[in-house]
């Protein structure tokens, strides 16, 4: 039997190790939109959106951008692991304004969020991390919430 005290829902919850906030600035870089295939899982009103911004049927994007994994809906990547809205000339994204929510809360991801040493993993790629301005554990969550991932 599980003890009183411990199913007590007035037993305050553990804080997060990010607690009092991270550093992050996005510079732009690319990298998270590139390197090794992943997935950019997409639903259908982040495909209208992305249809409506291009001017195309989204039919189209469906056809051209999109595959089917693990059971959902993932935008595609080129075979060097490059999404398939990356310019990789330019280094930037083509749908920036419409870019995917999982895109939106990067690097606030589950993943990137268990401990300080995943956090310290992630400044081997993205060099905007640890950087830059302070982002409040309410933004954090309220990021990590909406991620897909």
């Amino acid at each position: 039997e599980i003890p009183d005290a411990m199913t007590d829902s007035n037993t305050p919850t553990p804080h997060p190790w990010y607690t009092e906030g991270l550093q992050f600035s996005c510079t732009q870089c690319g990298n998270c939109c590139t390197g090794s295939p992943g997935a950019v899982w997409v639903n259908d009103d982040e495909l209208q959106q992305i249809a409506d911004f291009l001017h195309e049927p989204i039919g189209a994007v469906r056809l051209l951008a999109t595959k089917f994994s693990q059971g959902k809906v993932s935008l595609k990547a080129f075979p060097n692991g490059d999404c398939f809205y990356f310019d990789p000339r330019a280094r930037r994204c083509t749908i920036y304004p419409v870019r995917p929510i999982q895109c939106r809360t990067w690097p606030f991801w589950n993943r990137h969020l268990q401990s300080p040493e995943h956090w310290e993993d992630l400044k081997t790629s993205c060099p905007g991390v640890g950087k830059g301005d302070l982002i409040p554990l309410t933004i954090i969550e309220r990021q990590k919430q909406a991620s897909p991932i």
